[in-house]
């Protein structure tokens, strides 16, 4: 009785726990938020592809375009200006022998403290030097009892494939699960936004250590400078585009998995696969095939697997066709060329035999069809006969390489001497904003298609619900508090407040139950009774009227809930070389055309008010528009490293500056601590400024 009893309340668990599962798999409903953000990266994507087509297809100097994109793209990898060529200082530290080939296991520093570890495989005898293959690898760290053995432990049969074929292989570890293990995962898990406000992705440092690779390279009497190749699959694959994008020292590439279109990755979704050492900073909005482009009319083959989720078949065939078009603009249809194999992303060796077949054409001059006498390549060594440190480095800075590796304004900026400097150093910051960090806002004027959808009167309050277009396909909401017996053109003042998902909370709480119908769905939180009886009494006194706008994301127009999928919604905007924070500050601008175009609106004065992040999306909005009196910024970000989250902004300026910028114009009102601010009130003393245009102070108890 009892065995019976425990077999079926086993099943039983085992029915509700399969249930349960299967529940919990069962994706939620997709919010009205969910369709306009899944409809805006379409178009955005479509607009951008689009634009990057017509500029290949269109232009006729290749290698004029070819110079300037090239210097676009050491921009977009934190290169620009380039690095100093320090002393590499390379070190051979051990080699071994085996089956013919040597590994010299060895490191050189790409800049003082970023070391690179690497394995140099050569054959035992050679006359001469040989073609040389730079081989960059992808993710395939070996971590044994807690000792990282590196990336080139897991690809060393491709270094030694190379040996034993008459090359030298000089096979490099990346900075993630490197010997020295730093982080490529900033945006994708780790929270550092700021990455992109530094203008920093680690694909800079790969693409950096691979140029330094070829600096080594060349002091070696067994190579051939003349001939050096690249490759490399995944996270390798992508590294092999970027260096041989970059230097021209590289003269064939085959790059393995290693790329595919933006619609992949921003409207498929392919981004959440891949960290950030597969992206440059998008500065100037291209589409993958513009980096392959850099590469015609030198030799290249793309090679990927035909069921590889992160690199799919479409992405990779639409970058290839589009890079043909280039090679053949340029008489090289010969150099370009295409292989699949059957299989996942995964590194098999089949799918290698096109890549080595593609360098024996081109730097042995073997014809199509020719058989390679051996394909095969075993793994000939241990990990620990790969190592290259018994004992790590103590002057490493690969751990903290994202700290220091793109230049960035100073902490301390200084105040200018004289409104002479300051005006010149003023107009350089805006037009740099709008070339390195604004460059993803729209063009051309689009209507707002401003209307009326609720309005109510009750309690002595007149609130109304306004909708209108931040940009095609991007409607959001505007909500209007004022004396009920007044029009907005009888008012003395308009205050906006831009609203972050604390702060619609809030104003729920405060007009929810009161005027319900114009929140159609919403989930309504508890009632704050003191909050709107605060906001009656503010209506009975004054002549003035609150609006509050929520933003895109927050509200009626809130995404997903999931932390995981708002963390990659953010990094879409970013791939389209835009950022959430970018779009949330051209969001306050048309708020600000938006309640103008209300009848009346555009008489009283007009101040703006809003919190933490959201203060500084406010704050920079108020340097494109016009006539806004004062500012209220309550809880401001002192410096980018804490947000708004913006494109390459922290190479040039920061938060305190743009504060003087924006104090010119409005009053300010900082509610915090007086010490944080110390440039902009040495600012404000320097400009002479009167005691009402800046006030830093501590919030009042309930503000």
């Amino acid at each position: 009785m009892f065995a019976r009893s425990l077999c079926l309340a086993l099943l039983l668990f085992a029915i509700v726990s399969a249930f349960a599962a299967d529940y919990r798999s069962i994706p939620t409903e997709p919010t009205e938020g969910d369709r306009m953000l899944d409809a805006y990266f379409e178009r955005e994507t479509r607009r951008l592809t689009a634009r990057n087509a017509s500029f290949i297809e269109n232009t006729t100097d290749w290698p004029a375009a070819q110079s300037t994109l090239r210097r676009q793209l050491f921009e977009m990898l934190g290169l620009q200006p380039l690095p100093a060529r320090s002393d590499l200082k390379a070190e051979i530290t051990s080699s071994v022998e085996r089956d013919g080939v040597i590994v010299e296991n060895l490191t050189f520093q790409s800049r003082p403290g970023l070391y690179v570890t690497a394995n140099f495989y050569r054959p035992v005898t050679q006359e001469g030097p040989l073609p040389t293959i730079l081989y960059v690898c992808g993710h395939g760290g070996v971590k044994i009892d807690g000792v990282s053995y590196g990336n080139k432990t897991t690809y060393q049969h491709h270094g030694a494939w190379f040996a034993k074929n008459g090359y030298t292989c000089l096979t490099i570890d990346t900075l993630q699960l490197g010997e020295i293990e730093g982080k490529h995962h900033g945006t994708h898990n780790l929270g550092r936004w700021w990455w992109n406000s530094r203008g920093y992705t680690p694909a800079g440092v790969e693409a950096w250590n691979s140029i330094r690779a070829l600096d080594y390279l060349e002091t070696r009497p067994e190579v051939d400078k003349e001939k050096f190749g690249v490759t490399g699959r995944s996270g390798g694959g992508a590294y092999t585009l970027w260096v041989a994008a970059l230097d021209e020292r590289i003269k064939v590439a085959a790059p393995v998995a290693g790329i595919t279109s933006m619609q992949n990755h921003v409207v498929n979704g392919c981004i959440e696969g891949h960290c950030d050492c597969m992206f440059m900073v998008n500065t100037f909005r291209w589409d993958f095939p513009l980096i392959t482009a850099l590469i015609a009319p030198r030799p290249l083959m793309i090679l990927n697997t035909d069921k590889d989720t992160i690199f799919p078949v479409d992405g990779v065939v639409d970058v290839y066709q589009k890079t043909r078009k280039v090679y053949e603009a340029m008489g090289a249809l010969d150099k370009i060329g295409l292989a699949f194999y059957e299989g996942p992303h995964k590194d098999t060796q089949p799918l290698r035999v096109p890549a080595f077949h593609w360098f024996e054409r081109h730097f042995k001059g073997i014809e199509i069809g020719d058989e390679i006498a051996d394909t095969r390549a075993p793994k000939l060594f241990e990990p620990s006969e790969l190592k290259v440190f018994g004992t790590l480095p103590e002057n490493e800075r690969n751990t903290f390489i994202d700290e220091y590796f793109t230049k960035r304004v100073s902490d301390e900026p200084v105040v200018p001497e004289s409104a002479a400097d300051w005006n010149a150093e003023k107009a350089l910051i805006l037009n740099r904003l709008q070339n390195r960090s604004f460059r993803g806002w729209p063009t051309a004027a689009e209507d707002l298609n401003l209307s009326e959808e609720f309005r109510e009167e009750k309690d002595g309050m007149s609130f109304s619900r306004w909708s209108f277009d931040s940009q095609a396909g991007v409607r959001l909401p505007l909500y209007l508090v004022h004396q009920a017996d007044r029009t907005p053109g009888d008012l003395d003042l308009l205050v906006l407040n831009t609203l972050d998902d604390e702060g619609w909370t809030d104003f729920l709480g405060t007009f929810g139950d009161a005027f319900a119908g114009a929140f159609p769905g919403a989930s309504l939180p508890e009632s704050d009774a003191e909050a709107y009886e605060s906001e009656k009494s503010l209506h009975a006194s004054q002549k003035w009227g609150m609006l509050y706008l929520p933003v895109r994301g927050v509200g009626p127009t809130a995404w997903t809930s999931d932390e995981k999928e708002r963390t990659h919604i953010r990094r879409r905007f970013a791939l389209l070389g835009q950022t959430l924070d970018t779009m949330r500050i051209w969001d306050i601008r048309r708020g600000i055309q938006a309640l103008r175009a209300i009848e009346g609106a555009d008489k009283p004065k007009l101040w703006l008010q809003a919190d933490g992040v959201m203060a500084g999306n406010a704050l920079y909005a108020s340097l494109y528009e016009k006539d806004i009196d004062r500012l209220d910024l309550h809880n401001l970000p002192t410096s980018h490293q804490e947000g708004p989250e913006l494109l390459n902004v922290l190479r040039f300026t920061d938060i305190p500056q743009i504060a003087a910028i924006a104090g010119e114009k409005s009053q300010l009102r900082i509610y915090d601590d007086n010490t944080k601010w110390r440039y902009l009130n040495d600012f404000a003393k320097k400009m002479e400024w009167s005691g009402e245009q800046l006030r830093v102070q501590a919030a009042e108890p309930g503000e």
